[in-house]
């Protein structure tokens, strides 16, 4: 199938990721638009891993506040370049997950960031309701409940309200890839009306 340069720009703009690039997909993919896509989507997160050691001094703090007046966000967000940190782009970014953070009300960045006395908790919950199955079965359904948890209660894992088959933490690789540049999210906190803190 022949690669017209309109079909490359096409997938530049859907993508963001540059012409050669595109070009690479879309003959790797022999011509296959959607599967050009899901190559680039691989690749990238791939050269975003690599970016996820890079020190991110810079960034913003953005700000969201609910239409009902009820619900407030205020999160840090950090990328390695002012550069990056001025765009819009980030800006967009910023906002999506605040927007998240008021939606699904995570409790923590990653399960990184959860104190092990609480998940030996929850743990000790999820073998006291799998009591009676076969011994081999419990520690499965104990990780499957675990892990169900923590995308619940970590942000990197929930899935983003406006896509709900890219986790949060997947949407971020996505910007690295795009960017070129290491993004972390380094706190956040939320306020509810009526809520104790």
């Amino acid at each position: 199938m022949e690669i017209t340069a309109a079909k490359v720009k096409e997938l530049r703009e859907k993508t963001g990721i540059g012409m050669m690039k595109c070009k690479e997909a879309l003959t790797e993919c022999a011509g296959d638009f959607e599967k050009a896509v899901d190559y680039l989507r691989k690749k990238g997160l791939a050269a975003a891993d690599k970016k996820g050691g890079r020190s991110t001094n810079e960034g913003r703090v953005a700000g969201y506040i609910h239409t009902t007046n009820k619900i407030g966000v205020l999160l840090e967000i950090n990328c390695e370049t002012d550069f990056v940190a001025k765009g819009d782009e980030f800006g967009g970014l910023a906002k999506d997950i605040c927007m998240q953070i008021a939606a699904s009300s995570p409790i923590a960045v990653s399960r990184e960031d959860i104190p092990a006395d609480v998940i030996e908790r929850e743990k000790e919950i999820y073998k006291e309701q799998a009591k009676g199955k076969p011994e081999n079965i419990v520690d499965k359904i104990v990780d499957g409940k675990l892990n169900a948890y923590f995308k619940n209660i970590c942000l990197l894992e929930q899935p983003f309200i406006r896509d709900t088959s890219v986790a949060i933490g997947d949407l971020i690789k996505e910007k690295i890839s795009k960017f070129g540049e290491n993004i972390t999210v380094a706190r956040f906190v939320r306020y509810q009306l009526g809520e104790n803190a």
